[in-house]
């Protein structure tokens, strides 16, 4: 552990953050861990959080907190966190926040009002409104909506508004002064670039979080040399009798208490809870609601995810992915691979493979200090998520590299935004820890 963050127990006297301040300038980082170290150091936070919210480590790609460090060193890295962001004051009032997001009493009404409006758009992801754990707050004329959690004093805004973009400024407004009139900060989590003149105009501060990966399907070939290896493990594993199918919604109840099976061998066998909010959950009425990919060894399904998609088919959307343990090694990638081509044939234009976190970070010796921490966490981090592993399997598929961004209003807010994001999708500072 002490080649991570320099931390050796709980109990060792040293500071957390001096000791990640020291491997730092061992690597070759100088930084004043200073006032300024409290904005950057919240990156490592974001580390924490995106295990909880980032599908190809749920299917145990990379996520590596309790899994490679063992309950001790997953404490101690908590620990390591809480102290290097300085927020000993916030520490003490977590014991005293109900866990997990607060019920949101969304009517179905409501809910089927922005399924609707997700519908007529392009971004797929959206659709995670669907698991209806999360506030809705529409536009004045009900044609846009923004979809939000809260914990602690933090409302925190999943993507980017979702409906036409004339709406998006008002909208947004709209948020910023509900939030403050009940004593809260916003905080939009994963924006996008479009929403940069949105953020500006609300004086909004950006700090980025990653990339995202999109495949053109369009333009989505295995042909040629650069897609060789990848083309030798599908066929692998198809000849080793891995088969691949899609089921259309109407389809896939017959298939639940299968589903069911893989998703809770998936759980036991990582010793992990269902998350929420930025990631779907294992909610039937969830699951039977979009496409499912499949696939199957002698008929048993040992590998599934589910596929959001719009009207417009302008893009999808992998969400939900579960396998059952020892899995073939090529089975991700024919799983993969044979849904790109499913949504090339149906003609969809783009698929969301979801973040790469603190990928694309700038080097710069002039970028913020925010940046430097976290291509830190990206270099050196692998003890405790394989952030290269992630941005490796998803880059196999040739994808374009999109910035997803955190917006607040003041800088100093981040910290404190990033905690309660992670505690939001951990559902608490048990679910953080236990994965």
């Amino acid at each position: 552990m002490a080649d991570v963050a320099g931390v050796q127990g709980v109990g060792d006297s040293i500071s957390p953050a001096r000791r990640l301040a020291g491997l730092m300038q061992r690597s070759g980082h100088h930084f004043d861990v200073g006032a300024r170290y409290l904005l950057g150091a919240a990156a490592l936070f974001w580390a924490a959080l995106e295990l909880a919210a980032e599908p190809l480590a749920q299917m145990g790609f990379a996520y590596r907190i309790t899994h490679g460090l063992g309950q001790g060193g997953a404490i101690a890295f908590s620990v390591m966190a809480f102290a290097s962001l300085g927020l000993s004051r916030m520490h003490r009032t977590i014991a005293q926040r109900p866990e997990g997001l607060v019920a949101s009493g969304v009517s179905q009404t409501c809910l089927q009002k922005a399924r609707d409006i997700v519908a007529r758009q392009d971004d797929a992801s959206a659709d995670l409104v669907a698991l209806g754990d999360k506030h809705i707050l529409f536009s004045d004329c009900g044609h846009a909506f923004v979809m939000y959690g809260r914990r602690g004093r933090t409302w925190i805004v999943l993507f980017d508004p979702v409906g036409p973009k004339t709406l998006w400024p008002a909208l947004v407004m709209k948020m910023v002064r509900k939030a403050k009139a009940a004593g809260c900060r916003v905080a939009f989590y994963q924006v996008s670039p479009a929403f940069l003149p949105t953020a500006a105009d609300a004086g909004l501060r950006l700090f980025k979080l990653g990339d995202q990966a999109v495949v053109d399907l369009p333009e989505f070939d295995l042909k040629g040399g650069d897609w060789l290896k990848l083309r030798r493990s599908i066929n692998r594993a198809e000849r080793d009798g891995l088969e691949f199918s899609v089921l259309p919604p109407a389809d896939v109840a017959a298939v639940m208490d299968e589903l069911a099976l893989v998703s809770d061998t998936w759980l036991a066998h990582h010793n992990a809870a269902e998350k929420g909010f930025s990631l779907g959950t294992f909610q039937r009425a969830y699951v039977v609601s979009h496409p499912v990919a499949i696939i199957r060894i002698e008929g048993r399904i040992v590998a599934f995810a589910n596929i959001l998609m719009t009207e417009t088919r302008g893009s999808a959307f992998i969400d939900l992915m579960r396998h059952v343990p020892g899995v073939h090694r090529g089975a991700m990638d024919l799983l993969f691979v044979r849904i790109i081509q499913h949504l090339q044939a149906e003609g969809f234009q783009q698929l969301n493979l979801g973040m790469a976190p603190l990928s694309g970070l700038s080097a710069r010796n002039c970028a913020p200090l925010w940046h430097h921490l976290g291509r830190f966490m990206f270099e050196h981090g692998e003890r405790l998520y394989n952030f290269k592993g992630v941005q490796a399997f998803k880059a196999k598929f040739h994808p374009e590299w999109q910035p997803r961004y955190l917006a607040v209003a003041d800088k100093r807010q981040a910290p404190a935004a990033m905690l309660d994001i992670a505690l939001l999708i951990g559902g608490g500072v048990r679910g953080l820890l236990r994965r």
